[in-house]
């Protein structure tokens, strides 16, 4: 499963639209949820960032992001 995870740099200034960030990571889980607490692990284990939301994608919302945003999977 692919998530894409939107995140502050940093979580000393509140956060703002406008400095809104994402990656992107394939996780390997039975359900949704678990993979939304695995992404979320790895990411407050490997950054500092300030988590706002994880997504699961869809197949057609993946090939969407695949064609129109700069798509790398991130690893940790």
């Amino acid at each position: 499963m692919i998530y894409k995870v939107f995140y502050q740099e940093t979580k000393d200034q509140s956060p703002r639209r406008e400095q809104t960030k994402s990656l992107y990571l394939e996780v390997d889980a039975a359900t949704e949820l678990e993979g939304r607490i695995i992404a979320r692990q790895l990411v407050e284990q490997n950054t500092k960032y300030n988590i706002e939301f994880i997504e699961l994608l869809s197949d057609n919302h993946l090939e969407y992001e695949k064609s129109h945003a700069d798509f790398t999977i991130t690893e940790f």
